[in-house]
Order: C-alpha cells, then structure tokens, then sequence
C-alpha cells in the first residue's frame, strides 16, 4: 500500500491522504491569511472523508471541478455539515484565491454522496473501508482502508474521554498500519467536570455583577458543547453565528450525539441571535453569555460583541478552543488587544482562555496506541509530530512522522 501525505504532515490543517493512487482520504484547508490546501489536487476515483470540520473536508467540492466527479463517502451528519461549511466558504470567499471552488461544484456534491454508518463496511476502488466512532464530533470517523494486504487505520480527530455531545472512542479496530493525529500530544487536559465548574462559576459571577459575557465558539461541536452547559448550568445565553445551522442540523441526526434529549433541551434553553434591526448591540448590554462564531475571532458576530463590550472591566471574553498563531483570538491573548474591521482596539473585558477540547490528549493518545504497539505508527496532524514519534519508538513502537508530499510504502 502507498500512502501520499498531501496534506496535514507536520502541521495541523489541511488534511489529505492519498492511498494508492485511487482512493483519497480527506481533503481539508488551513484558515491562514491566505488559506493554504493541500499540496496537490489529485483526480481520485472515490473520496473518503472523515468529519465535517474545515481542516478535514473544507475543500472536498473543488475536487468535483471540471469533469471530475468521483464519488465521496462519509457519514450522514459529515455530509450535511460540509455542505454548510462549503456554503459558509462561498460566502465569505466566493470569487477570490481564498475559495477553491464556485456554487457548481458545491451542487455536485448531492450527485456523488454516498452515506454509511459505523461498522459499516463498503466497497470502493479495491480497498474494504470502514468507519468507526471517532468521539469528536457528531458524525466523525476512524477510517480503516484494506486492500486485501494491508489494513490501514486513519484516526483522523479523536477523544478517548466523554463530552457532552459525543462519547470518547471505544473503537480499537485490527490494523497493521495506523495513521494517528497529535494534536495535543505534549498537553495532559484538565479534567472536564472541573473545566466546566470554572467556566460556570465564572461566567455566573460576571452576570451577577451585571456584566455580559462573550463565548467564542467554534460553530462544529464546540457550540453545541458550550449550550449543553449553559443548560446544565442554567445559565441564560444566547447563540450566534453559523452555530445556529449547525445545531439545528446536528438535531436532525440524534442517533450521533450521546443524549438527543439533553440536546434538544440546550436548544430550547438559548435564544437564537436573527441579528436584525440591531438586537446584537441590545444583548451585548444584557447580563447573558454570548455563544458565538468565531472561535478565533477571525470573523462572524464575535467581531460585532466584543467591540461592545471590550471598554467594561466587568465583562468578559471566555476563549474556548485553540488560538493558531497569528489569528486574533491569539493576539487577544497575548497582548490584551486585537483587530477588529482593520482597528486595533485594547481590550479592558476580562479575558479568559478554558480547554474544552475535543482531542486526546497525551495520555489518550498513548493509551489508544498502546493496543497498537504491534503495528507501524505514522504520526500526523500536530506541531510536534517528530517528537511525538520519537516518544513512540521509545516506548518500543515502531514510529515516524512523514514529512509533507511525501509518499511512504507500507
């Protein structure tokens, strides 16, 4: 078997994996300034993607450009969630280099979907696929590729501990081979429940005080996490941004989140942001938590509320997931101010940063690996994939990090 790392080797973003020429795994962008895509667009006979997050399927439609058309198999709410991502991209993007594909393409991808379930094996271009519960986000996929030599597990994204929204992995497919990310290989996370204590009583102190609150959220998974919360908790909060879509999509696929019932609670518990006739500048003068898109504070309504609310030391901004370099969220972090509509502005709210990953960690990881230490181990999607890799070998597993384009035979 060979395997092409197009994508996602020694970085995080932009993941692709070309198996045997023929059969493409993934095929994502990096949200830089500009955004970078894999190395190559390759011309592959079917697709497989794993979850529906940006880094992994944001540039599936360009891949059905000209007379390209091969078919994409993924899981129900994966297929749905690329598509708002495809439609989010064109908006944002259409008609420049930032966008790798037009309305067209995007239509496409209704003609050459094809939808499976965990454990459900298929057939495509020689090779046995399966997919298995990632517990990332609704939807999302260890994928395990067999050409009758060789089996090949893509972990893609993983958690091997509980959310709300999703349960941690239980899969431990047979494979000789495994593709694993390493995200946070070099982090141990705080323990949820105490994760979720802190921001709970954070963001209860700074209503009581008559302060707001703005949550940034990424729309997939991490808004839908922070409602689920906020219900628990029974703190009032509003949603916005593309978060609204997706949690209404993500409802419609209650067999892939952990309680569809606590779910559809979280839902009835925000308000819905419409946005109009100026009801953001309203709530951002309400004593509410603000979930919001976008988590990095790269666009999307967050750049209207914290603006508002940015000169009040009594307010506050909860950073929720992992700022990349050079993004705002970043800035904010490190220096206390940010850009916002080409002004940069100094920040007096209270800012607060809380792990709510949606990763293993570096005892999840090691303790997933260990049920592979018979098998070869490529270590992907991370900063730190050499290191990682090397920690690998000295724990007895055979381990390397490829470098990007390069193909290795295994």
């Amino acid at each position: 078997m060979d395997v092409r790392f197009l994508g996602g080797a020694r970085e995080v973003g932009r993941s692709a994996l070309l198996v045997n020429e023929t059969l493409l795994v993934d095929f994502g962008m990096l949200a830089d300034d500009p955004p970078r895509f894999p190395v190559e667009t390759p011309d592959p006979d079917a697709v497989v993607v794993s979850h529906g997050h940006l880094d992994h399927a944001g540039a599936v439609p360009a891949l059905l450009s000209g007379e390209n058309r091969p078919s994409i198999h993924w899981t129900p709410p994966t297929a749905a969630l690329a598509r708002t991502l495809a439609r989010d991209t064109l908006k944002l993007h259409g008609g420049t280099m930032q966008c790798p594909f037009t309305e067209e393409p995007v239509r496409r991808l209704g003609e050459v979907s094809e939808l499976h379930s965990y454990r459900e094996t298929f057939e495509v271009t020689g090779h046995e696929v399966t997919f298995y519960d990632a517990g990332h986000i609704p939807g999302s996929a260890h994928v395990r590729i067999d050409d009758g030599d060789t089996r090949l597990l893509y972990t893609a994204d993983f958690h091997t501990d509980d959310q709300r929204l999703v349960a941690g992995t239980t899969a431990r497919p047979d494979a000789d081979v495994v593709v694993c990310e390493s995200t946070y290989s070099d982090v141990t996370h705080e323990e949820r429940a105490t994760v979720e204590e802190r921001f709970a009583e954070s963001v209860r102190t700074t209503l009581w005080e008559g302060g707001t609150v703005v949550v940034p959220a990424f729309a997939i998974g991490r808004t839908q996490e922070l409602l689920l919360i906020c219900s628990e908790y029974d703190i009032p909060c509003y949603v916005d941004g593309m978060g609204k879509g997706v949690t209404e999509t993500l409802r419609g696929h209650p067999e892939f989140v952990r309680d569809a019932d606590a779910l559809r609670r979280a839902k009835s518990h925000a308000r819905f942001v419409t946005g109009r006739d100026g009801q953001r500048r309203r709530i951002a003068d309400q004593p509410a938590a603000i979930v919001t898109t976008s988590g990095m504070l790269s666009g999307g309504p967050a750049m209207t509320y914290i603006p508002e609310i940015r000169s009040n030391p009594t307010n506050k901004i909860t950073m929720t997931g992992y700022q990349v370099e050079g993004t705002p969220g970043r800035e904010l972090l490190e220096t206390g101010s940010a850009e916002f509509d080409g002004r940069v502005l100094p920040v007096s709210a209270q800012v607060e940063q809380y792990d709510f990953s949606a990763h293993a960690d570096r005892d999840g990881l090691l303790s997933f690996l260990d049920d592979y230490r018979d098998s070869r181990v490529l270590v992907n999607h991370g900063d730190r994939c050499v290191s990682f890799a090397a920690a690998l070998a000295e724990r007895g597993i055979d381990a390397s990090a490829p470098r990007l384009d390069e193909t290795v035979t295994i």
